[in-house]
């Protein structure tokens, strides 16, 4: 890979786990606990939140006619993504033990934390049960596919590819030959070591986690 790419994705790693860090205090000033990646919040923000609850049918009576309409239309999309989620899976658990290359957490893709808003009623929890499946699945699929294209194709194209999977901008220059069969097994064998970094993460996330919980310790003993 290119020195200077190499060291821009190297910032640019750093800038997110920067935010990463930045949201995680802006969770905290909400007063929310992530334990088992579920929010638990605290009865008093829950009370707040329920003031701005609208009731179903007041919710239902200002729906716009169009939402209504286009209801059927989109949940219909439900049975083509339960498919995709479907053979996506069996793809991978088939096939990437036979490449070496180890296989996608589909837990790490599909958050469902929204019911725990007291702001919404349940109709917009399953709305946001619905979207929150949809983008997680698109995700998941995305990692997948990803992978996969590191394997058998690790090349970029010639014009600009947006929202490219985080692999892409690892691969081989379009046209380049030489560095492609001179890449192509490195970059195989570094599909191999995403359970090793996988595991870094989570021992990062976890002294993280263990590092707030003594400050917060430490902060109601100083209450």
């Amino acid at each position: 890979m290119n020195p200077k790419i190499k060291e821009l994705l190297e910032r640019i790693r750093q800038i997110q786990d920067e935010i990463e860090q930045e949201m995680a205090r802006r969770r905290a000033e909400l007063h929310t606990d992530f334990e088992n990646k579920r929010i638990r919040f605290e009865r008093e923000v829950l009370e707040q939140q329920r003031r701005f609850k609208m009731g179903l049918f007041k919710y239902l009576r200002q729906a716009k006619f169009r939402n209504i309409i286009s209801a059927p239309i989109i949940y219909s999309m439900l049975f083509p993504m339960l498919l995709l989620d479907l053979f996506v899976t069996i793809y991978q658990y088939t096939c990437f033990p036979l490449y070496g290359i180890p296989r996608v957490r589909r837990r790490d893709y599909f958050v469902f934390d929204r019911a725990y808003l007291g702001y919404l009623n349940i109709i917009e929890k399953i709305n946001c049960a619905y979207c929150s499946y949809g983008n997680g699945l698109m995700s998941y699929v995305k990692e997948i596919v990803g992978r996969t294209e590191q394997y058998w194709c690790p090349i970029k194209h010639a014009r600009r590819v947006l929202q490219a999977h985080p692999y892409y901008d690892g691969f081989v220059d379009y046209g380049d030959a030489e560095t492609y069969r001179e890449e192509l097994d490195r970059l195989r064998a570094e599909l191999a070591k995403l359970d090793l970094e996988e595991e870094k993460e989570e021992e990062k996330a976890e002294k993280g986690k263990d590092e707030d919980e003594t400050e917060k310790d430490e902060n109601n003993d100083q209450k």
